[in-house]
């Protein structure tokens, strides 16, 4: 699982940079749903056209991972920003672009066997795609 999630944490820091950054990306493992983990993201550029930044990720984890791994994630999930529980994980880990491993855990109301959270942040740096293009720079 671990290969997995660094597949992931790759794939997140792509993203970060091309769209702007995450306050979350973590697999969860529910204790209601095991062997399948479930993708979880929160995100500013996530909330501002939510079905096609799901359409996005959920298209760029499929490229990014072989067929047997696919298999293991049983959905991706958008939360907002603002839900009190982004708040309980960034205060059990605070971590960009890294992997922390979290077990048996409560978050969103449901039980979690075991995370892994790749960006955990709920004060992220700003968007360096749109600074960029403010300052006149190229994207």
């Amino acid at each position: 699982m671990k290969d997995l999630a660094e597949k992931l944490r790759r794939l997140e820091g792509a993203l970060s940079e091309e769209k702007g950054p995450f306050n979350l990306f973590a697999l969860f493992l529910r204790e209601d749903a095991p062997d399948v983990w479930d993708l979880v993201v929160a995100a500013k550029w996530i909330e501002e056209d939510r079905p096609a930044a799901l359409a996005d990720i959920s298209r760029r984890v499929r490229d990014s991972l072989r067929a047997d791994e696919i298999t293991k994630i049983s959905r991706v999930v958008v939360v907002d920003r603002t839900d009190p529980a982004l708040k309980a994980i960034t205060s059990a880990t605070s971590i960009e672009h890294g992997i922390a491993e979290l077990a048996n855990g409560t978050f969103f109301g449901l039980a979690i066997r075991h995370a892994f959270i790749i960006t955990a942040n709920l004060n992220p740096p700003p968007n360096k795609v749109l600074q960029q293009t403010a300052a006149g720079g190229r994207r």
